[in-house]
């Protein structure tokens, strides 16, 4: 069986995953619906499918309804290690990553199962026959003499179980809109909730980071004010207007320099937004010393 062609159905899943990575990593079709449809047969089936195929390459080693029900579990199972393995690496568990991880482990598995088929006598390599499927089907609605009441119930029967799929896919990649809010949060100089720069010499500066995330469900333009004892800071300009997309997260390093000294004074960070740009709609504080010599 040298030089046998890609199995139908491992070339099917390699193509999928190929669309799909387009789909998520190109501008412009990754904010298309088609990106989580697409998606969730990656997350769900095509690793467990792929790794079922390398380890029973046969037809008689599993039928298909075995194969799909497990193709589903392994996907559940290999899935979260996949992320648990990341979790652990540089990387961490980020789109890219976990797109990269999946998409490599998938092609991998589709080429050892290629591999062991290819090893098999061709009426033993198991494959799943889409033209004989398609023209089974046609045979059995169009062609076969039956009864007009009974073709007519074989035509509706296969249109609702298409209609049930599709409000399936719909109800999965259109989750209903949950709580309207805005995440502010500020971080210390090494990115962690922690050491704050809370003692200051004058004239010196120390440094935060501060990070909006929006989960409004709309782009929202916030503005940013900084305040020492109810006295403005000075911002730069690129941090005074922020106009973030829903899901969108916005986080930039901020150096401070206190102008006065003082013991146990309010350093506030307030965030307005297009609705009340009088009253903050977030706000964090520190408690900072500022001393005109070093301690």
């Amino acid at each position: 069986m040298t030089g046998k062609k890609v199995p139908s159905d491992l070339s099917t899943v390699i193509g999928l995953v190929i669309l799909t990575d387009l789909f998520v990593l190109m501008p412009g079709l990754s904010e298309t619906v088609f990106r989580n449809i697409l998606g969730l047969p990656l997350v769900l089936f095509l690793p467990g499918y792929a790794l079922i195929a390398a380890l029973f390459p046969s037809k008689s080693d599993l039928d298909g309804i075995e194969r799909t029900a497990l193709s589903f579990g392994l996907s559940i199972a290999v899935v979260p290690l996949i992320g648990l393995g990341l979790n652990y690496t540089p990387w961490g568990i980020k789109l890219l990553p976990i797109l990269i991880s999946l998409s490599v482990f998938t092609f991998a598995m589709c080429g050892f199962a290629y591999l062991r088929r290819e090893k098999l006598p061709e009426a033993e390599a198991f494959e799943v026959p889409f033209r004989e499927i398609a023209l089974s089907l046609k045979t059995e609605i169009l062609e076969k003499p039956e009864p007009g009441l009974d073709k007519a119930l074989t035509i509706i029967l296969v249109f609702s179980i298409l209609l049930s799929v599709t409000t399936l896919v719909y109800v999965v990649i259109t989750p209903k809109e949950g709580e309207h809010f805005t995440e502010f949060y500020i971080l210390g100089p090494e990115g962690m909730a922690d050491s704050y720069p809370t003692n200051y010499t004058l004239g010196e500066n120390g440094k935060v980071i501060i990070g909006i995330v929006n989960h409004e469900y709309r782009p929202v333009n916030y503005t940013m004010e900084v305040r020492l004892e109810n006295r403005s800071l000075p911002l730069p300009e690129d941090m005074q207007q922020i106009t973030l997309a829903h899901n969108e997260t916005w986080e930039e390093p901020l150096a401070l320099t206190p102008p006065v000294e003082g013991k146990n004074m309010k350093l506030e960070f307030l965030l307005f937004n297009e609705t009340d740009k009088n009253t903050s709609y977030r706000d964090l504080h520190l408690w900072i010393n500022v001393n005109s010599t070093e301690n």
